[in-house]
């Protein structure tokens, strides 16, 4: 695993979350730390601290005297997820800035108009969209409202990933981020989140097409 400037449990989340993704970790037996350390060339500390923070996350369990496993995957866990984090979204958009959310509204659009391809990998949407939703909700000043927004979608794109791989196509409707961003131009922040709902709703569809239960 490549050593960059940032916490090394941050880098040692990341990698399991991607190994997850691959189906390379074994979902259905314990987490062996010792082995998985070796393997990832980092003490068990450190792997120790981002197993406890999966942990947190949803995204692993653990046991008293049996370690950790992956949580175990399930369709209706996505559906409440996404039900989860489009209410959190929807709050921090109604707690932004009405202004800043205006000024923000062309660049939005703009990007939502650029990336227009009616399919793409999904490694790309993820990352196309992460980015949009984070510049929509940049002008929301509640952190820890912000900073569980992103931990619960973590544990939705370990999902996403499991159920379609990196590589793998999925349709999408760049409308959707349009509509988003033509409320918010017109200062309807209500119509704005009712928007924000539907696309969450229908990208959980859109994803639930790949998903086996």
């Amino acid at each position: 695993m490549p050593i960059e400037n940032r916490p090394l449990r941050e880098q040692v989340k990341e990698e399991l979350i991607k190994r997850l993704g691959r189906g390379t970790i074994a979902t259905n037996e314990p987490i062996n730390e010792g082995q998985l350390a070796t393997e990832l060339g980092v003490s068990r500390t450190p792997l120790r601290e981002a197993l406890i923070t999966l942990e947190r996350e949803g995204v692993i369990t653990s046991d008293r005297g049996k370690g950790f496993r992956f949580t175990p995957l399930s369709a209706q866990e996505f559906r409440d997820l996404t039900a989860i984090v489009a209410a959190l979204e929807a709050l921090a958009l109604e707690s932004s800035d009405p202004e800043r959310l205006r000024a923000t509204a062309p660049r939005l659009l703009e990007e939502a108009r650029a990336f227009s391809a009616p399919q793409a990998p999904h490694d790309v949407i993820e990352r196309y969209d992460d980015a949009w939703h984070d510049l929509l909700l940049s002008g929301c000043t509640n952190d820890r409202l912000m900073k569980l927004i992103t931990s619960m979608k973590v544990t939705m794109h370990r999902y996403e990933r499991v159920a379609l791989g990196d590589t793998d196509t999925l349709e999408r409707s760049a409308v959707e981020h349009e509509r988003i961003a033509e409320c918010l131009q017109r200062g309807d922040i209500d119509a704005a989140v009712a928007a924000l709902k539907e696309n969450w709703n229908s990208g959980m569809h859109r994803i639930l097409e790949h998903f086996k239960d």
